[in-house]
């Protein structure tokens, strides 16, 4: 079966509106077919590729599993800290008038990749609108009780 160039890609346009005073911007995920698709529990990962035309871009330095006082959360556990993680990341990005379905593109350092993919689902609920993502397995984080860090891009309109 051949494949025209015109079919050699999946994707997918979406609008997002975050906040009713802001106009929508245009979004576009894409997944060229001559790449894999990484799927876990269900779900694709990322998006190979994600194009935003707006105006205000985010940029969130690495969000640790800490608390508002600098304390570690959920020691161990990496399920817990990936949900800190986020909520950290839903905050910040909030303070720069975004959301989480403004972001384009993660960057995740964690000290036990196997152990992170087991939790796919609760990335999934922060990060569900697949930007592009890298995921590196590290030594070790800022401290020792610390398993994963993210860092993300968000683009507004």
């Amino acid at each position: 079966m051949s494949r025209s160039s015109s079919r050699s890609s999946m994707i997918a346009l979406s609008y997002v509106r975050s906040k009713p005073r802001r106009g929508l911007m245009k979004r576009q995920n894409i997944q060229p077919e001559s790449l894999s698709k990484r799927v876990m529990g269900g779900h694709v990962l990322y998006s190979h590729v994600v194009v935003v035309e707006g105006r205000k871009t985010i940029f969130v330095a690495g969000q640790l599993a800490r608390d508002r006082n600098g304390n570690a959360v959920g020691r161990g556990d990496m399920r817990a800290q990936i949900r800190q993680v986020g909520e950290n990341i839903k905050a910040a990005l909030a303070a720069a008038g975004a959301s989480l379905s403004d972001i384009v593109k993660t960057n995740t350092y964690v000290t036990d990749i196997e152990e992170f993919f087991k939790h796919t689902d609760v990335r999934m609920e922060y990060f569900g609108a697949l930007p592009t993502s890298t995921t590196v397995e590290v030594r070790r984080l800022a401290h020792p009780d610390l398993l994963v860090e993210v860092e993300v891009i968000a683009v507004v309109d």
